[in-house]
């Protein structure tokens, strides 16, 4: 009888989405088919300090109970203690003990077939942790490197986009040594090319973490103040009165989009205490829009994807104007909310795929892909 695929969990992180992540892992560690896997967890804390748990061959009881109104200290509890090894942040055995769940840091000498990277925001969608999983020649689930890193910049994500001539609102970028250099000149820029009200963002950041709304000059300074307090980068956009639509993307080479998705927000915008907090965000699945324009957002999802060289999974955003219905591509992002209540499980529940399922394509295709590299060369002998 075939061995069970053995699969590491990697979840916590560096990164304002610590607890997103954590709700997320405890979802999909009670979905998985342990007839078909066993499951290694791997928790990074804050401070970047990973730990691991023992092998799981079952559902962990209650953790669907759990909350994490202190993600650290509950953390902990979900990861199952107790923890065998620590490992410091730089340290190199970071990598071989992903690698392998030897007896230092599992109990088990058997090898890890896949990772399932369950990180969002910094460190963790941002092609780190990719890097890291190639550097150890790993099978991974989702987007690679490049994917990953320019699905996070969201000033890099935008230039791609517009190479590929997908639609997008206007904006303006700036490093905070370049604000700091010449205020007036950027504040004169956006009020001439976008206007109020805009929007403010931290170029790497997600869930809405830092993002703001700005209707006059003095909101719009504090707005960039705040923004960059989580990045080195800020992006400003202007503000269009438009429906938040979504299409999620499964697929390496040959991409498939499910059915568009719109967000209802609670909040002015979709910011995170709309998508996490209050519970009264709602979605409407499929979205009430023309079947002819269904389809035009789909295509231009599949678009990004692939401009983006996506893999595995992705969620794309788009504003759709009230006015006209004009399509503007707001973000790619490569490792979206994924608990059974989260926008891109749901979309590909109503095209007819279940949770369980897309766990299950999402390790088949992180092994297709990891086996198509394993055939390249990688070294040349000049002879």
């Amino acid at each position: 009888m075939k061995d069970k695929i053995r699969v590491g969990l990697v979840y916590g992180g560096k990164s304002g989405e610590h607890e997103v992540s954590l709700l997320t892992a405890m979802a999909v560690i009670q979905a998985f088919d342990m007839n078909k896997y066993e499951i290694q967890p791997f928790y990074i804390t804050k401070q970047g300090e990973w730990r691991s748990g023992p092998m799981l061959n079952g559902p962990v009881p209650n953790v669907a109970a759990l909350t994490f109104q202190d993600g650290a200290e509950q953390a902990q509890s979900f990861a199952l203690q107790p923890f065998f090894a620590s490992l410091q942040p730089g340290d190199k055995a970071a990598i071989s003990s992903v690698a392998s769940a030897s007896p230092a840091v599992g109990g088990s000498s058997q090898q890890i077939d896949v990772v399932l990277p369950l990180l969002h925001g910094t460190f963790g969608e941002d092609g780190t942790i990719q890097g890291l999983l190639e550097m150890a020649n790993i099978a991974y689930a989702g987007a690679g490197v490049l994917a990953s890193s320019v699905g996070m910049d969201k000033i890099m994500m935008k230039k791609v986009f517009a190479q590929e001539g997908l639609p997008q609102c206007v904006f303006r970028h700036f490093t905070k040594t370049q604000w700091e250099k010449d205020q007036a000149f950027f504040l004169m820029e956006i009020e001439i090319s976008i206007g109020y009200p805009c929007f403010v963002k931290p170029a790497n950041l997600g869930s809405s973490v830092g993002i703001s709304k700005a209707q006059n000059r003095d909101e719009l300074i504090a707005a960039i103040q705040t923004a960059f307090q989580f990045d080195r980068k800020v992006i400003v956009e202007e503000n269009i009165d438009a429906r938040e639509v979504e299409v999620a993307v499964l697929g390496n080479d040959d991409p498939k989009a499910s059915v568009v998705g719109e967000i209802v927000s609670s909040n002015e915008f979709y910011d995170y205490k709309a998508k996490y907090i209050d519970g009264k965000s709602s979605m409407v699945i499929p979205a009430e829009i023309p079947q002819e324009l269904s389809d035009h957002i789909r295509e231009l999802a599949i678009r990004a994807f692939q401009a983006v060289d996506g893999s595995g999974l992705s969620r794309v955003d788009f504003f759709l104007r009230k006015e006209d219905n004009l399509v503007y591509i707001n973000e790619i992002n490569t490792m979206p909310g994924f608990t059974p209540y989260s926008m891109y499980p749901l979309l590909w529940k109503e095209t007819g795929k279940s949770y369980r399922q897309l766990l299950d394509d999402l390790i088949t295709l992180a092994l297709q892909r990891h086996a198509e590299k394993q055939r390249l060369q990688y070294s040349f002998d000049v002879e």
